[in-house]
């Protein structure tokens, strides 16, 4: 199979979806393997080391989506639109829900979608999402940290204060993967850290993990507010897979947090879990609104993209190898926790979530494979 490498283009994206080795174990398994002219350079992966471990390197874009499997890290974005081809494997995130704009573009264009974020393991756990994961968790608590400086309208506060002086308050909402990493962070800097969740197993495993450095409270809405009004940083961290995240910090609650907190949603890919929140750049990371810091950077491990790029492919080469050797219908059809990745097939959803959020029609996927 001829599979397309493209170079990503969203503001400041530096991963790229396949590392030279990645092309070594393609081409080994008798693919072609296309990456486009400096996809991979500032990550310190140059055309010439993809071409010494056998891929070809292609001058354009439009050389890489003629292949018909391309595999990328971010969603296309609209110039990638008219790429697109019908029946062409698509793999890489797509968080569709709250994106209506780029799901009508792939149900048009008739590609077959398998998004990185909704394959699950046999532990029903996200195992392409959890690198990333691990990554934002930690950098939300290096954002915030940053932009609680006064010189970006932070209030000037350290999060681990310094002897004599009390650390800052730190409220993380999801005990997930990536609530746990920032909670980790905070700790290590020595903030005063509480995690809320409504999962009291997840409570008492972290618990159990941390002691008393952490402190867990049931996710009840008068407790969860309360606390939030006396944060200095809250990391929403909330998840629902391949849905929209749900809204947990309402616009009027901005107007009793303390002036110059700050807001770092992560759940932002998936439309936020604040109801100010709208999606940032690298380029302009933040707006402040209420007098609070808002940070929805919709990429944010690609801050640190060579480690991010490393960590992500790790997981991504064993199911793009699955894909390319069996062909996208029976490797979906050999592996349900690959077909759960399958959220848009030859113009049909095939994931619920994305079908409710946007008020399309569910097709099974099963039924659409066979």
């Amino acid at each position: 199979m001829d599979i397309g490498v493209p170079k990503e283009i969203k503001d400041h994206e530096y991963r790229v979806g396949v590392t030279p080795y990645g092309v070594k174990a393609l081409v080994e398994a008798g693919h072609k393997v296309h990456v486009q002219k400096g996809a991979g350079e500032v990550v310190g992966f140059s055309d010439k080391m993809y071409e010494e471990y056998g891929a070809k390197i292609a001058p354009s874009e439009k050389e890489v989506y003629k292949c018909p499997m391309v595999i990328k890290v971010k969603e296309p974005q609209s110039k990638e639109f008219p790429l697109l081809q019908k029946g062409q494997v698509l793999f890489c995130y797509l968080h569709l829900a709250p994106d209506p704009e780029q799901t009508k573009h792939l149900l048009k264009q008739g590609v077959v979608g398998i998004a990185y974020e909704t394959i699950t393991d046999q532990n029903n756990r996200l195992p392409l999402l959890v690198p990333m994961s691990e990554m934002a968790g930690r950098l939300s608590v290096v954002m915030g940290n940053t932009f609680l400086q006064l010189k970006y309208g932070g209030r000037g506060v350290f999060l681990g204060g310094i002897p004599g002086v009390s650390p800052a308050n730190v409220i993380v909402l999801g005990g997930g993967i990536v609530g746990t990493e920032a909670a980790r962070m905070a700790m290590g800097l020595g903030a005063n850290v509480t995690i809320f969740d409504k999962n009291l197993t997840r409570l008492r495993e972290l618990d159990y993990l941390f002691g008393p450095l952490l402190k867990t409270r049931y996710a009840n809405p008068v407790e969860m507010e309360e606390a939030i009004y006396e944060a200095d940083l809250v990391v929403g961290a909330v998840l629902l897979p391949g849905g929209k995240a749900p809204v947990l910090i309402k616009k009027r609650m901005l107007k009793k947090m303390r002036k110059g907190s700050v807001i770092v949603d992560v759940a932002i890919d998936q439309g936020g879990c604040c109801e100010t929140s709208r999606p940032t750049s690298h380029s302009d990371p933040i707006f402040i609104e209420d007098g609070v810091i808002h940070y929805c950077v919709t990429n944010m491990p690609s801050a640190c993209a060579r480690t991010a790029t490393l960590g992500l492919t790790n997981a991504t080469l064993p199911f793009a190898l699955n894909i390319a050797n069996m062909g996208y219908k029976l490797a979906l059809m050999k592996d349900p926790h690959l077909l759960n990745g399958l959220n848009v097939c030859e113009g049909h959803v095939t994931n619920q979530n994305v079908a409710q959020d946007l008020g399309y029609a569910y097709v099974d996927p099963k039924t659409l494979l066979a």
